[in-house]
């Protein structure tokens, strides 16, 4: 069947899920024992743990020690069909997804929407090109090239201004991708590199983490926030808190009239929905999320589901639902869970109620920041709950062995073992003997998302 072929016809109700992400994966792994015929649509064939994703960045992991095959994942649940193919639009009147061009698309009785989200940068897209998010392998492996190629520059070059601007990484966003990134690279430059080149002293890099708001962390206690500031700060980052961007380029940031010369920028500050409101015609939100009912349904169409970070969903207590990973996880549930009951002619659950379990951020490797309701961690004990929680989220063991050896490898030796430089070129060096100025040596090509 050709993908815009219309399929025969169906003795059981066809879901089609959009998006493998944990909201995606989740959902249709609770329709394994429904009477229902389930099509997965994603436009990559793996499965990301994007918590993870940072570590990737800075060398710590290789791709794929967190990521997974589609396929692979759902070989044994036989409802499920796994399509290699990109969304391009709903009809909800006709009730079938387009997948671009000419053509019929998918057709669906149910249809669950978990598209995720991309990088959002406020209005300013032609910062992405300077400050590259952190949403795909693509973008970790581009993040790590231009880390590493900084020092390889910062090397080459005997223009003391060109080296400081090569060897300072602003990171922009004190949430938990930012505070996170900020200590691995800090961790890198320390401690990984130390002692691996001979014209440059890797210890001297500076590792700026930017925040607009009053303090890092903001979505935990304030005694929290200041713990991760202080750990921050005494591994030698340089926090600036109430700094709001005003331009990204080539050269560095601005903060205001301030101009800060960084060669390496990172963004972890915001995102945006995918483009499902307007597939749909629906209201949504200011990050462009759809705005859904209490069963995540969109209104006026009990047929269509939003989950995830597409989704703009309400707890119990009227509360927006945060764009995490657990959230996900129990939206993809709970949809699930709906339509399982409707195919066998049960009476679903009637309202989505999100248990927030936590939250928490590492920094660096022996310290990290856990809020579990009442009960709060710091530290190196906090960084064992963080390093357990995230290799109990992993799909299979040997992923779980895997990251946990690795782990343990890092926290003994301050070694690393995925530093490779790809998609690089010859222009992405300076020819031997020649020492590049600082415009040059500008990190080439926009991140891939």
């Amino acid at each position: 069947m050709s993908q815009h072929a219309t399929p025969p016809p169906r003795a059981q109700p066809h879901v089609v899920i959009v998006g493998a992400g944990f909201g995606g994966l989740e959902a249709a792994r609770t329709l394994r024992h429904a009477p229902v015929d389930v099509t997965l649509l994603d436009r990559r064939n793996h499965h990301l743990f994007q918590p993870l994703l940072y570590q990737v960045a800075t060398a710590a992991l290789s791709p794929g020690d967190i990521a997974w095959p589609i396929r692979g994942i759902f070989r044994n649940q036989r409802n499920v069909t796994v399509l290699l193919a990109e969304a391009a639009g709903v009809d909800p009147t006709a009730r079938r997804v387009l997948l671009g061009g000419a053509g019929a698309g998918i057709p669906y009785d149910m249809l669950v929407l978990a598209t995720g989200a991309t990088h959002g940068y406020f209005g300013n897209e032609h910062w992405a090109g300077h400050a590259p998010g952190l949403k795909t392998i693509e973008d970790a492996t581009e993040l790590r090239r231009r880390l590493l190629l900084a020092f390889e520059r910062a090397e080459l070059t005997d223009d003391p201004a060109a080296r400081a601007r090569l060897l300072t990484f602003a990171v922009i966003g004190g949430g938990p991708t930012g505070v996170e990134m900020a200590g691995a690279i800090v961790e890198l430059a320390r401690h990984t590199l130390r002692g691996e080149f001979r014209r440059i002293d890797t210890r001297a890099a500076r590792v700026l983490l930017i925040e607009a708001g009053p303090r890092v962390l903001s979505t935990m206690p304030p005694e929290l926030s200041e713990t991760a500031r202080r750990s921050l700060a005494g591994m030698g980052v340089e926090v600036l808190t109430g700094s709001p961007v005003t331009d990204v380029g080539p050269d560095g940031v601005m903060l205001g009239d301030r101009a800060v010369p960084a060669a390496t920028i990172l963004w972890a500050a915001g995102v945006r929905a995918s483009p499902a409101a307007a597939w749909l015609g629906a209201e949504a939100d200011r990050a462009g999320r759809v705005v859904v009912g209490p069963d995540l349904a969109l209104p006026g169409h009990p047929e269509i589901f939003v989950i995830g970070d597409t989704a703009a969903a309400k707890d119990g207590k009227g509360r927006p639902v945060p764009g995490i990973a657990p959230a996900a996880k129990q939206m993809g549930r709970f949809v699930g869970g709906v339509i399982a009951a409707r195919a066998a002619g049960r009476a679903p659950p009637k309202a989505f109620a999100y248990r927030h379990h936590g939250d928490l951020a590492t920094i660096g490797r022996r310290s990290a920041v856990v809020e579990l309701g009442r009960l709060r961690l710091t530290g190196l004990l906090g960084w064992l709950f963080w390093s357990v929680a995230h290799v109990f989220y992993l799909i299979g063991a040997r992923s779980r062995i895997v990251v946990s050896v690795n782990w343990v490898w890092n926290y003994l030796t301050l070694q690393r073992g995925a530093r490779l430089i790809t998609r690089g070129s010859p222009a992405d060096a300076a020819p031997p003997g020649r020492h590049a100025d600082a415009r040059v040596l500008e990190p080439a090509g926009d991140c891939r998302r």
